[in-house]
C-alpha cells in the first residue's frame, strides 16, 4: 500500500524545508482538535465525584488505552508524565531507589540521551550507585556480549535506547533485554525516537520500562508516558495524591493526555498503512541525490539498514555542519555539535562511534516526517549541493 501524507500542515507553509522531525514534530491538526474540548468545556478534575468529572475521566482512560495499544501494553501499565526526561527519571531513579540495594549497579551505553546519562551520574553522586557505560561500535550499536560481561549480581537496571536521535541507529533491544532478565535486572528502553516510526511491542521486546514522548510523534511538548510492566516496583517521582498509580502525583492534564493518545492512534494507523516505507523511500532518494551531487565527498554516519526509516546523518568532506546550514537557510535541520563560547565541539554520539573530529563536526542530521514530500527532497538536495559549492 502506498501511503500519502495528510493535507499540508499550516505551520510548514512558506517556510524553510523542514528536515528536523527528530528534534520536534509539528502538532497534527487532528491532535489539536482532539485537545480543544479539554481546554474549554471539559475542564473538570477527573478525580472529582460530580458530573463535571465524567467526560475528563473517560477521555483520560481512552488516551491511556490508545498509548497502550501502540506499545502492545495493558492500559494500567501506562503512566503519563510531563516529558520524556521525567519518564526516564522515574524509570531509573524509581528502579534504583525501590531496589533498596546497598550499592546498586546501573548499566547504560555511551550514546544515550543526556536525560539517561545525567540521571545515572546523579544516582552515582547522590545514592552511591555504580554506573557502567558500555561502548558502541562504529555504527553506534551495543555489542550484547559487552552487556553480558558487565552484568553482575548487583545490577538493578539496564537502560538502552531503542533508536538514537542523531543517527537513527536501532539497538538490538530484544537480545539486550533478554540478557538483563537472565541476570535478574530490570530493562528500561527510551523509545522517544522509535515510537510511531517503527513497530514496538513491549512483550516481544521483553522490556520492563519504556519511554514514549509526545512531541516526537505530532503531539505538543510537555506530554509523555512511561510503560511500567505489571509487578515492577518504582519509587515515585512526584509524591502526593496518588494519581498515575501513585508514581506521579498531581491533577492529570487531560488535554495533553488526550493529545498523546490521539497521536498514538494516528501513529498506529500510519504504521499499519505503510507510512514508514514512504518516508524511507524519500530518505533514500535524498541520500542518493546528495551522493550524486557530491561524488566521493559524502559519508553516512550510522548503520545503512539498522536505523530509523526517517533519519539520514551525513558528513561532507571539507565542510562543517554549522557552516553548511548557515549557508542553506532555507533548510531546517540539525548538527550534532554543541557551541560553547563560539567554539563548536564534536557530537558526543559520533565521537563515541569513533569518528574523527573533522567528520563529527561536519555532520548534519536530516530527519523526515509525516509532511515530507518529494518536492522537499528535491529542493533540499539542490540547496545542500549549492551551499557546499559555495
Amino acid at each position: 500500500m502506498i501511503h500519502t501524507p495528510p493535507p499540508a500542515h499550516p505551520g510548514l507553509a512558506d517556510g524553510p524545508v523542514y528536515l528536523d522531525y527528530n528534534a520536534t514534530t509539528p502538532v497534527d491538526p487532528r491532535v489539536a482538535e482532539a485537545m480543544l474540548p479539554h481546554l474549554t468545556t471539559l475542564f473538570g478534575n477527573p478525580s472529582s465525584d460530580h458530573g463535571y468529572a465524567i467526560g475528563p475521566r473517560k477521555a483520560l482512560a481512552e488516551a491511556r488505552a490508545q498509548v497502550a495499544a501502540l506499545l502492545g501494553a495493558r492500559d494500567a501499565e501506562i503512566v503519563f508524565t510531563s516529558s520524556g526526561s521525567e519518564a526516564n527519571l522515574l524509570a531509573l531513579r524509581g528502579a534504583v531507589l525501590a531496589a533498596g540495594a546497598g550499592r546498586p549497579h546501573v548499566i547504560t551505553q555511551a550514546t544515550e540521551h543526556p536525560a539517561v546519562l545525567q540521571t545515572c551520574h546523579a544516582l552515582r553522586r547522590l545514592h552511591g550507585a555504580q554506573v557502567t557505560v558500555l561502548p558502541v561500535d562504529g555504527e553506534g550499536l551495543v555489542d550484547p556480549a559487552a552487556l553480558e560481561d558487565a552484568l553482575t549480581v548487583e545490577t538493578v537496571l539496564v537502560s538502552v535506547m531503542a533508536a538514537n536521535n542523531e543517527t537513527g541507529a536501532l539497538q538490538p533491544i530484544t537480545e539486550l533485554a533478554a540478557l538483563a532478565r537472565e541476570h535478574g535486572a530490570l530493562f528500561h528502553c527510551d523509545a522517544a525516537q522509535a515510537a510511531g516510526k517503527v513497530p514496538i511491542d513491549v512483550r516481544e521486546l521483553g522490556v520492563d520500562l519504556l519511554t514514549v514522548v509526545g512531541h516526537k510523534m505530532y503531539a505538543p511538548k510537555a506530554t509523555a508516558a512511561l510503560y511500567v510492566r505489571d509487578g515492577v516496583r518504582l519509587e515515585p517521582v512526584v509524591y502526593g495524591g496518588g494519581q498515575e498509580r501513585g508514581l506521579r502525583a498531581g491533577t492529570e492534564n487531560v488535554s495533553l493526555a488526550v493529545a498523546l493518545g490521539t497521536a498514538a492512534r494516528l501513529a498506529a494507523d500510519d504504521l499499519a498503512n505503510g507510512a514508514s516505507a514512504r518516508i524511507a523511500a524519500l530518505r533514500d532518494d535524498l541520500h542518493q541525490r546528495l551522493t550524486d551531487a557530491l561524488p566521493g565527498r559524502l559519508h553516512l554516519n550510522g548503520p545503512v539498514r539498522q536505523r530509523l526509516p526517517n533519519t539520514l546523518n551525513i558528513s561532507i568532506d571539507g565542510v562543517r555542519g554549522h557552516d553548511l546550514l548557515a549557508a542553506a537557510p532555507l533548510i531546517a535541520a540539525s548538527t550534532g555539535s554543541a557551541c560553547h563560547s563560539g567554539t563548536h565541539m564534536p557530537s558526543p554520539v559520533l565521537t563515541a562511534m569513533g569518528l574523527d573530529a573533522d567528520r563529527a563536526l561536519g555532520a548534519v542530521r536530516l530527519s523526515l516526517g509525516r509532511w515530507s514530500t518529494e518536492a522537499d527532497v528535491t529542493t533540499a538536495a539542490a540547496l545542500i549541493g549549492s551551499a557546499t559549492a559555495r
